[in-house]
């Protein structure tokens, strides 16, 4: 029953935000393409990762590319504990759990900012200590990710936390889009309301 609702609840989500659509239907993992199956499951209308540890990141994948976009999701890192993010224009390292592009990282101490996973390896964007002020770590949180051009914003809550202009010609400005669990201890992250509007 509960999958029920959450599924009528879906197309009256998607009306309200004229444009965008959802890629996450409610009930299954169709269009997203598992890394390691066992670690991905949907529980009550919510997309869950999970593991009890790990030795390699794991990536949930959409089935579709994107470039240009705005991107919502609604996130919750249970206990607060672990590290995890929203990849976007993204691709698949050959031989590799890992994935390379852009992430919208959460948790531990890079709430807010814009990592580039497995690519150039580095932080390039930090979110200002004032853009968290009010964050619940342990609560549903919600990311806009825009991707239009070389410019990437990410807000968090409806503040924004980074406003990055890729510079480096050589980076891919399309692909798909992924949730991450982090190797390591014990985790366990939900996600939500997964929509997007693709821009021209």
């Amino acid at each position: 029953m509960k999958w029920m609702i959450a599924l009528l609840a879906i197309p009256a989500l998607a009306a309200a935000e004229e444009g965008f659509v959802p890629l996450f239907n409610g009930r299954d993992l169709s269009g997203w393409v598992e890394d390691t199956p066992g670690l991905w499951s949907v529980r009550d209308g919510v997309i869950v990762g999970k593991h009890d540890g790990l030795k390699h990141n794991d990536f949930l994948r959409t089935e579709k590319h994107y470039r240009d976009f705005i991107l919502r999701v609604k996130f919750r890192l249970v206990n607060g504990d672990g590290n995890s993010g929203i990849q976007f224009r993204s691709r698949a390292v050959p031989s590799s759990h890992e994935v390379a592009g852009y992430q919208a990282d959460i948790g531990m101490k890079y709430w807010g900012s814009l990592y580039d996973e497995s690519r150039r390896r580095r932080m390039l964007a930090e979110a200002p200590p004032e853009s968290l002020a009010g964050l619940d770590k342990a609560g549903w949180n919600e990311y806009g990710i825009t991707a239009r051009g070389n410019r990437i914003t990410l807000e968090l809550n409806g503040k924004r936390t980074v406003d990055y202009t890729e510079t480096d010609p050589g980076i891919e400005d399309t692909g798909f889009i992924a949730l991450q669990v982090h190797s390591g201890p014990r985790i366990e992250v939900h996600f939500k309301d997964i929509r997007i509007r693709e821009l021209k």
